[in-house]
């Protein structure tokens, strides 16, 4: 209700600087009891994925909150679950800045953080200090100075650390910004990678009593080829979960864009249609026998039913969010809602 009126303010700012900005203004509000107020109430259509329930299929992707420092701000949005990170083993600065470029013509941001991040330990003491209960995503990565062919030793290191704080943690191994990161999604790479950690998982079920899932994130620059190995090879390491899609390096939807050129993952509306359809051609590899979370260019609760009818059960918004605002949320639950419950009735 009241970002219509705040946007022009916001858009003032550098990108960066106004995401700083909002964040501590939903924290405030938070501490006043009026973070509720920034949006319309989610409606509620509980998901089984994962082993998990989750109160409503709209999520928060990974990225908006790095260090898990706004978690109970964020959460009187109406989310039905929430993805903090990307996080590293060790504190990183990231790129350098400028490095996030807001494409108003397109409804798109252009992103080359980094993986910018204060470390797993300083994540794990936010976490412990808020106050949230409800479905919390771990999302993790590997340190910019580690060699890809020692990428397994930082995902392990943050599995084992976060384990206990996550209901759910996700192997990024799909964003632009991290050299050769993207190596990791090639069949021999990433089967070695998800193997060692599903045993590392299994290990860790049995030394906490509980079984946290895996879900992996994907890129949406994979051709019919790559998506049936990926979908193989997820199946075959019994993972969880996987999240389409990461952000786009084509530019294809922005071409003659001053800022075309612009290092960096594209994402909003630019990369609905292109993760939209890999979602779909995913899901029919992967047959039911693992869900899809599906995430890229969501601005409208239409674009929401659009990801569940290709083939997700559940969804989640980041970019979509600085360009419509709090009131995204509860529009794409209650089209969500509208959606899974006439499918039932079907």
């Amino acid at each position: 209700m009241l970002y219509p009126l705040l946007r022009p303010l916001l858009f003032k700012f550098d990108a960066e600087t106004a995401h700083e900005h909002t964040l501590k203004m939903l924290d405030r509000a938070h501490r006043l009891h009026l973070g509720s107020l920034a949006g319309s109430p989610a409606a509620g259509h509980p998901v089984q994925a994962m082993g998990l329930t989750f109160p409503n299929p709209v999520g928060l992707a990974a990225g908006l909150d790095k260090n898990g420092a706004h978690v109970d701000a964020l959460a009187d949005l109406g989310f039905g679950f929430i993805e903090i990170g990307t996080i590293t083993p060790r504190p990183q600065d990231g790129n350098p800045k400028p490095r996030l470029f807001r494409l108003p013509e397109h409804e798109a941001i252009i992103n080359r953080m980094g993986f910018n991040n204060l470390g797993v330990a300083a994540l794990l003491d936010n976490v412990r200090r808020c106050k949230f209960k409800g479905v919390l995503g771990i999302n993790i990565g590997k340190n910019a100075i580690t060699p890809i062919e020692n990428a397994v030793d930082d995902y392990l290191a943050c599995l084992d650390q976060v384990y206990a704080a996550a209901s759910y943690v996700t192997v990024n191994i799909s964003s632009p910004n991290t050299k050769n990161l993207r190596q990791l999604q090639q069949g021999n790479e990433l089967g070695k990678l998800l193997a060692a950690l599903k045993r590392r998982q299994s290990e860790l079920a049995d030394r906490h009593g509980r079984h946290v899932p895996l879900a992996v994130k994907i890129a949406p620059d994979l051709d019919d080829e790559q998506i049936a190995e990926i979908a193989r090879l997820l199946i075959g390491n019994g993972i969880d979960g996987v999240i389409a899609t990461n952000t786009t390096l084509s530019r294809r939807e922005i071409a003659g864009h001053p800022l075309e050129n612009e290092a960096g993952g594209l994402s909003g509306a630019p990369v609905r249609s292109r993760s939209t359809a890999l979602i779909r051609k995913l899901a029919k590899e992967l047959d039911g026998a693992l869900p899809i979370i599906g995430v890229g260019g969501i601005l409208s609760g239409s674009d929401a039913v659009e990801k569940l009818e290709a083939g997700a059960s559940l969804v989640q918004l980041y970019s979509g969010l600085i360009y419509r605002g709090p009131e995204l949320v509860g529009e794409c639950a209650r089209a969500a809602a509208q959606y899974l419950q006439a499918r039932t009735r079907e």
